[in-house]
């Protein structure tokens, strides 16, 4: 029995709420202090710091009433996905991710530091939302295994590359203000542009090779490598 696609999407909407609730915490005044995100004035610069946090903490809520309501998942894979998206969130992920990257030095910051850091922030969530999918879909466990690999590697890899644009990108593109992550650790300025640009390539040749077992239904995952490799947004 092929599992229903209500399952997974319903998995993507909850895990877009959660990095939609993210952004708006990443903007405020204590955290990045932006200015611009998707091209349009940072939500605590529109309504007020006050409504940006409840806007999140109403985002996260969303995101596991979804999960919670979604009847096409059996009820205990629910709660499976449920607790693996709240890891991800919680010290373990996100949250701690952030808190270690704010205080973090970064003249005195090394690569494995780092690497560490992002892998609880951007790494954690990416890793949520291909289990998250997999687990709705009936996934088998060695499948889930082959899979956080693949989305460990890529989390990195996006977040490299997010990097990169910090330095080199077109803000009117990105939708953000560029050059304000100077005065935190990251990949650019650690590594440098070109040497960050090579540690993505190899970090998303590990993500495809993990997709080897699934053949033609991994060329979707393999193309959204390539995507994270040719992003200029």
């Amino acid at each position: 029995m092929r599992a229903k696609p209500a399952g997974p999407l319903a998995v993507a909407v909850a895990v877009e709420y959660v990095h939609a609730a993210s952004l708006v915490l990443d903007d405020l005044p204590s955290m990045d202090n932006a200015v611009r995100r998707r091209g349009r004035a940072a939500i605590h610069l529109a309504y007020g710091v006050a409504t940006a946090e409840l806007a999140a903490v109403t985002l996260l809520s969303r995101a596991f009433e979804i999960v919670a309501r979604e009847s096409a998942i059996a009820a205990d894979v629910r709660t499976r996905i449920s607790g693996e998206l709240a890891a991800a969130i919680g010290a373990s992920g996100c949250c701690g991710g952030q808190a270690a990257d704010l205080a973090a030095d970064p003249a005195s910051v090394v690569l494995d530091e780092l690497e560490a850091i992002h892998s609880r922030k951007t790494g954690a969530l990416f890793v949520a939302a291909v289990r998250g999918g997999a687990l709705a879909g009936k996934a088998s466990e060695a499948t889930l295994e082959a899979l956080t690999l693949y989305a460990r590697n890529l989390g990195l890899a996006f977040q490299i590359t997010d990097d990169v644009l910090d330095v080199q990108g077109d803000p009117e593109r990105l939708g953000k203000d560029t050059r304000r992550d100077g005065h935190r650790a990251n990949f650019a300025t650690l590594l440098g542009v070109d040497s960050s640009r090579a540690l993505v390539t190899e970090l998303l040749d590990t993500a495809t090779a993990s997709l080897s077992p699934f053949r033609q239904r991994g060329v979707v995952l393999a193309d959204v490598a390539g995507y994270v490799r040719d992003r200029r947004s």
